[in-house]
């Protein structure tokens, strides 16, 4: 809508002039009254008029007490004539000063042809108009194969991203900077022999900046950086997304040396013949078109694709050959420094207390990804202002991280004294199993304000990042996992809907273990292999590769690891059983636990 505005108001003021310029030459705005020329006689021979200013027919006629008149004479006769064969006398006549006004070349020819143009002439700025817009759609339907990609310009400063912009990941900054390298100097490389590396393959979760290091290589390079998603090449009508490949890469080889970014590869190029017909045919043309492409370029073309997906495992084997993507990098989660670095950069246009450490907000993240500490560092900015507070403090920092992982609290839900009950005995259990057992996760926090769905929370964050995790480790986890069962079982004799969740993951966890670690008797193998099927949408499923009787003894080994766990948590329970009383009200009159004071109400013991 404003783009329609923006194109009219042009043609808006030049109405404006237009109608300006008519009403310039209709004469004055103010009513003259008409006089007929009998009347104007008998004033003259009374002696009222003092002038008369002749203009063509048209007579002004200026009264003694300044009044203003207006009459007409005949056209083929002088004022003088015309007045005397009306009767004028002609002393009386020749004691008004009579004034003849030549009219102009131009006012006359403007009041004579300007109101038969001017129709004409908004005809015409009406039809340009229109034929203007259908040439703007015609242009986009010609243009409709044309590539969608955003250039981003290396001159622009203020969009230009470097390697300095990007806290860690050292060794994908080292990957790339032989990319770099040959962009700044591809003659160097050539002259020893040495082929262009056509594909970069940037692979990891979600969030962890491989669009932000494709942009940085760009900005490093100070060349022409192509950006555009795998989306959109495919559209409603066949051979639209491979035009729109063959216009990306006509486009960068003008520019070379550049740099074109797929984001989002796997929308384009997953395993061919991995569905029935329709959008597959054209999706598989688009990655055919790719790959012909990557596989054309001429030895001297210092053009280099890189590519980002988060889901490696569904790409064509011949996206990954050699010659087409010959460089994999994968862009981890941060590790502790790494946090800590990428809190340092989002927090610079921040202002923080003075006594925040932000190496404590990084031990409290494991597993956050880069997109979820610059959510975390915005959610507490936000809290602050609705706060009222000029900085940002330790609470809003850790209430942000609570809110990321859980939700927003929802203490306006309304609980009965029974549920609140229940839910400090269980969250008093989770807590007291997980600080009773020697690898489990130290607790952090303790709480009974409703967070998302959870009615409340133990929060449980590892003392350091771990890649490789043990037996032992899993099996106090399935501990602490049971122990708000185990607790709402020994409290109150019952249990509740409440620990669905935590039965859901400590099954999963027991599963795993059996099925993909070799964590049970059933000795070092795996079972089952999941295969995704995509048909009528996304489905996950796991081709069972054993027998009958193999699924029967699955079943039994997590049975029997969930029941251990059980036990183990009701033992601790039971043997600390004054302790959990007192975690339960201590809940329910503070609602919260920190970590400081959990350790003196529970007094660490291993068991």
């Amino acid at each position: 809508m404003d783009k329609y505005i923006k194109n009219l108001t042009p043609y808006f003021f030049l109405f404006l002039l237009l109608f300006g310029i008519i009403v310039l030459y209709q004469g004055p705005s103010t009513k003259v009254k008409d006089v007929s020329l009998n009347e104007l006689v008998g004033q003259i021979n009374e002696g009222k008029v003092a002038s008369i200013t002749v203009e063509q027919n048209v007579l002004d006629i200026t009264l003694q007490d300044k009044t203003k008149q207006k009459a007409s004479k005949e056209s083929e006769a002088s004022l003088s004539e015309t007045l005397t064969n009306y009767g004028v006398v002609t002393e009386k006549l020749n004691a008004v000063n009579v004034t003849v006004k030549e009219p102009s070349g131009f006012s006359f020819w403007a009041a004579t042809l300007l109101p038969f143009l001017l129709p004409f002439f908004l005809i015409a700025l009406f039809l340009w108009f229109m034929l203007k817009q259908a040439g703007k759609g015609n242009s986009q339907a010609l243009s409709f194969g044309m590539s969608k990609a955003r250039l981003l310009d290396p001159e622009d400063k203020k969009k230009r991203i470097t390697f300095k912009d990007i806290a860690g990941s050292m060794e994908a900054k080292k990957e790339l900077e032989e990319v770099v390298d040959f962009l700044k100097q591809p003659k160097k490389f050539l002259d020893m022999g040495a082929k262009i590396p056509k594909g970069v393959l940037l692979l990891g979760s979600p969030g962890t900046g491989k669009t932000l290091m494709a942009k940085a290589v760009a900005g490093e390079a100070g060349v022409p950086f192509f950006n555009i998603s795998g989306s959109e090449f495919v559209e409603m009508f066949v051979g639209v997304g491979a035009s729109r490949v063959r216009d990306l890469f006509k486009q960068a080889k003008k520019s070379a040396p550049a740099i074109v970014f797929i984001d989002e590869i796997d929308a384009v190029g997953r395993h061919r013949g991995a569905g029935l017909g329709g959008g597959h045919d054209e999706r598989e043309q688009t990655l055919n078109q790719i790959l012909v492409e990557m596989d054309g370029f001429e030895t001297e073309t210092s053009v280099i694709v890189i590519a980002a997906t988060n889901r490696p495992d569904v790409l064509d084997p011949a996206l990954l050959r050699p010659g087409r993507f010959d460089r994999r990098v994968t862009m981890d989660l941060p590790d502790i420094n790494d946090r800590e670095q990428i809190l340092i950069i989002h927090s610079k246009n921040k202002p923080l207390e003075e006594n925040i450490n932000l190496r404590t907000i990084a031990e409290r993240t494991p597993g956050f990804s880069g997109a979820d500490l610059a959510n975390l560092l915005n959610e507490a900015a936000i809290l602050a202002t609705r706060r009222e507070k000029t900085i940002i403090g330790i609470d809003e920092l850790t209430e942000s991280i609570e809110k990321v992982i859980l939700g927003p609290e929802r203490r306006s839900r309304v609980i009965n004294p029974e549920e609140k009950k229940i839910v400090a005995y269980h969250e008093a259990g989770h807590a007291l199993v997980g600080a009773s057992l020697p690898l489990a996760d130290p607790v952090q926090k303790v709480s009974i304000i409703s967070r998302g769905s959870a009615g409340g929370y133990t929060l449980a964050v590892p003392a350091e990042d771990k890649t490789l995790h043990s037996r032992e480790y899993y099996y106090d986890e399935l501990a602490m996992l049971l122990g708000g069962y185990a607790s709402e079982k020994l409290i109150f004799s019952d249990i509740t809907t409440g620990p669905s969740n935590d039965l859901e993951r400590a099954t999963q966890m027991a599963r795993n273990m059996v099925t993909r670690y070799g964590m049970s008797r059933l000795g070092a193998r795996t079972f089952g292999k999941k295969e995704e099927l995509v048909f009528l949408g996304r489905e996950m499923h796991e081709e069972k590769n054993y027998s009958e009787k193999t699924a029967e003894a699955i079943d039994n080994e997590v049975s029997r690891l969930i029941d251990e766990a059980f036990k183990r948590a009701t033992d601790i329970l039971i043997q600390r059983k004054s302790t959990l009383t007192l975690l339960a009200e201590t809940l329910l009159e503070k609602e919260t636990i920190e970590k400081a004071e959990f350790d003196k109400l529970v007094s660490i013991q291993t068991v």
